[in-house]
């Protein structure tokens, strides 16, 4: 009985196993099944992503957002009055960064584009948004 009870309980974990793993195995053509990820997946990327540059510290004044994982990563910057932000879209999916009162915008990006907006002269706390996905969303504060 011993036996059977340990040989049970493997085979019911090696089924979890293969479950585990097929179920995150993709296409393999590199495409998505889904053009949304998970709720939790873009919320902790944005949650945990920020940086505060200024135009001294970024050397050129030049500041770099990437858009990946249904995410803008920093999601929060801090940046100089002027600063040139770059973003570069590297999600299958087009997405925008702009601003909730439309003082900035990239526009639509495909993957791979990018587009350079400068930070408003005006200090102060700019909320903003992909157009397409309004659940990315983002701070760029302005010192």
């Amino acid at each position: 009985m011993r036996h059977r009870r340990s040989h049970s309980a493997l085979i019911v974990a090696a089924l979890c196993l293969v479950t585990t793993l097929t179920g995150c195995s993709d296409s393999g053509d590199g495409s998505s099944s889904s053009s949304t990820p998970p709720a939790s997946a873009s919320a902790s990327a944005s949650a945990s992503a920020s940086a505060s540059v200024s135009s001294s510290e970024s050397g050129k004044g030049e500041v770099r957002v990437t858009i990946k994982d249904f995410a803008f990563q920093p999601a929060e910057l801090e940046v100089g009055p002027g600063t040139k932000i770059t973003v570069t879209n590297e999600d299958s999916a087009p997405h925008t960064l702009t601003a909730d009162d439309k003082s900035f915008d990239t526009g639509d990006l495909a993957q791979g584009e990018s587009a350079t907006i400068t930070a408003p002269s005006k200090p102060g706390s700019y909320s903003y948004i992909c157009i397409v996905h309004p659940n990315m969303k983002g701070t760029l504060t302005v010192r």
